[in-house]
């Protein structure tokens, strides 16, 4: 499961988000070369990314199960395990995304396919996640 130590240290260098940035893409831009943000209705909200998941409506939903995207064994497993995004969560995985599979799963093989790591503005990403529906 996940060790409280771990959760606690990437909230205090990550959650330090201003309400304003909650619907501002600009955090998101860091991550649009990966993904997208596309409601149900085909609206692009941001991104141009294929390699990962569309992000609309993460937040809430079980870790590895957008449909049509081939997830890694180590998120579909979190997922299985109990894993939906939140905010809190979700920076702490951009933060480290093998780190927090390996802490979430209690497995120290486990491994993200998600390659890149955020340094900065993860609270931001995760608030505008929130808000982009």
């Amino acid at each position: 499961m996940i060790k409280a130590t771990f959760l606690t240290a990437v909230a205090a260098v990550t959650m330090v988000a201003a309400p304003s940035m909650a619907q501002d893409s600009s955090s998101f831009n860091q991550c649009q070369s990966c993904h997208v943000v596309t409601s149900p209705s085909g609206n692009n909200i941001v991104g141009r990314g294929r390699t990962g998941p569309n992000l609309y409506g993460i937040i809430g939903q079980q870790a590895g199960a957008v449909p049509d995207f081939r997830y890694g064994d180590s998120i579909v497993a979190a997922g299985a395990a109990g894993l939906v995004w939140n905010e809190e969560n979700l920076a702490a995985y951009i933060t480290d995304p093998s780190g927090f599979l390996k802490e979430f799963t209690g497995d120290d093989a486990a491994r993200s396919r998600m390659s890149y790591r955020t340094r900065s503005g993860q609270a931001e990403v995760a608030a505008f996640l929130a808000a982009a529906r």
